[in-house]
């Protein structure tokens, strides 16, 4: 279905003010995707009701504080911000009134383990001067690279990112654009076939980690990403992400939508195939006319829809999906600063291939590691004490079917990390940290009640894409929505955003109640 227009919603607006009862839509999750779907359905007339197992807004982009440090506990890059710009419009506000955007220059750092590194920014002469240092020959390469990442981008992202994929027929009018896209390739193929030079291989294809992918196994479609990042930058928010959060809790507040915190839902009620709400673990039940879950979709049908419901989504079906990796995340503050590092830095370990492997395929836990450091601080410096900084460094490792003890193994993992980063990055580090904290795939599965402990969901292979991927509109329950990291398009704040447009092409118009 269209999205609904301004002569259909003054038409219900008329029948609601006649005393009319507006339809109930419960929404399970207050992550990015949950929010952007409440916003949207808000605003096409439902009455809309939140229910949060945590006890603030954001799910995995949630916020801690800890001895006067602010941490942003998940994503922490923003890309495509027209898509939060959107959801402001949608409620009659202006995105820049609430949120002050900074864009990165460079977008990242790329370190290598011999001590090399790669600024990766927007600036076209800039990338053109870090592939010549690394390799002129390649440069006539990255230029046909560049070309194929901005068709990933423009039959990919802006062709079908908000196609709901709710038919057989939606995949059939795709084929020819993920033909063109060559999307039966991997990611690193596509990069392989244009440059030669194994540094600026893994430069150009390490993007997908950033949503749960292995490079040598995603579909060549996320290329798209490199392109999003050269047409709309890389961004973020000074109060860091957790500033967007609540600016979209703000716009939700205002139209009197507000969040019931600590309130984790045990089960989806189903009646005659449809869901008519949900139960609580206290015992409530929030009766709806459609239910739209935000929570980790594998978790979802696993363990909130009964199994005689799912016909599709079966037990089988879930445990032999193939998972994005776990994380491993040290956050950690330091009584000193660390001018020389920038926002976003990627610090790489001796092993490529070989290491995703072991996360990926082998479900090893390695003794070397690659990492995501981000010290916000770089940009916002309210986000530690006067004189300090804000770090997390996050480490890609296997999800739960490692077997991995974390209980056990979590503090020498740690330690591992901080004796890298303090031999080759922030010098003097031990002496330095004031405060400190771990989150690992066990606290994903425990906390977030993320299947498998996973970070993001299912790995966006091709055969988990588009309309193999679980349905926005639930396969399985008349009435079930998903959106989020584990639905179509996928993960990353852009691809959640973009699952709530999606869900408004499948959802019943308000009128449809009436």
């Amino acid at each position: 279905m269209n999205a609904i227009n301004h002569n259909d919603l003054n038409a219900i607006n008329t029948m609601f003010a006649q005393g009319k009862k507006k339809p109930v839509a419960v929404v399970v999750g207050s992550g990015f995707g949950g929010l952007a779907a409440a916003i949207r359905l808000s605003v096409r007339g439902y009455d809309v009701k939140i229910v949060e197992k945590l006890g603030n807004a954001g799910g995995r982009a949630s916020v801690f504080k800890q001895d006067g440090f602010t941490f942003d506990a998940g994503p922490t890059i923003i890309t495509a911000p027209f898509l939060l710009e959107e959801l402001w419009n949608l409620c009659g506000k202006k995105f820049s009134d609430d949120i002050d955007l900074r864009a990165m220059d460079p977008f990242y750092r790329i370190r290598f383990s011999d001590g090399t590194w790669f600024d990766y920014s927007g600036d076209e002469v800039a990338m053109r001067k870090e592939i010549a240092r690394f390799s002129v020959d390649d440069l006539a390469g990255y230029e046909r690279f560049l070309a194929d990442a901005e068709l990933c981008k423009t039959l990919g992202f802006e062709g079908l990112g908000s196609v709901a994929f709710d038919t057989f027929g939606d995949l059939l009018k795709a084929i020819p654009s993920f033909a063109r896209m060559g999307a039966w390739r991997s990611i690193y193929s596509l990069v392989a076939k244009h440059i030669k030079n194994d540094k600026l291989r893994i430069v150009l294809s390490f993007h997908p980690l950033l949503i749960g992918g292995n490079p040598f196994s995603v579909t060549s479609a996320y290329a798209l990403i490199n392109s999003l990042e050269r047409t709309w930058g890389v961004h973020s928010a000074m109060g860091g992400t957790g500033a967007i959060v609540q600016g979209l809790v703000k716009l939700l507040s205002n139209r009197g939508i507000f969040i019931q915190y600590n309130a984790p839902v045990v089960q989806i009620r189903v009646e005659n195939d449809r869901a008519v709400g949900v139960e609580l673990e206290s015992g409530e039940f929030i009766p709806a006319d459609i239910v739209v879950s935000n929570a980790d979709t594998a978790w979802t049908y696993k363990y909130l829809v009964a199994p005689q419901h799912r016909r599709h989504w079966s037990d089988r079906k879930i445990d032999n999906g193939r998972y994005s990796m776990g994380l491993f995340v040290w956050y950690f503050g330091t009584n000193q600063q660390y001018p020389d590092v920038p926002h976003h830095m990627m610090v790489l370990g001796p092993r490529y291939k070989e290491l995703l492997n072991d996360i990926f395929k082998r479900h090893h836990l390695s003794k070397d590691f690659s990492l995501y450091l981000h010290r916000p601080t770089a940009t916002d410096p309210s986000l530690a004490p006067a004189g300090c900084d804000t770090f997390y460094a996050l480490s890609p490792v296997p999800h739960l079917d490692s077997g991995t003890d974390w209980a056990v193994e979590a503090e020498k993992y740690r330690s591992t990390i901080e004796a890298a980063l303090e031999a080759n990055v922030l010098p003097g580090l031990s002496k330095h940290i004031v405060t400190s904290k771990m989150m690992t795939p066990q606290d994903f599965k425990d906390r977030l009640w993320s299947f498998k402990g996973a970070g993001f969901g299912l790995e966006p292979l091709l055969l988990q894409s588009a309309w193999f991927r679980p349905h926005n509109r639930s396969e399985d329950v008349k009435g079930l929505f998903v959106v989020g990291a584990g639905t179509h398009p996928g993960a990353g704040v852009p691809g959640v955003l973009m699952s709530a447009k999606a869900l408004e092409t499948v959802v019943p118009h308000v009128n449809a109640f009436v």
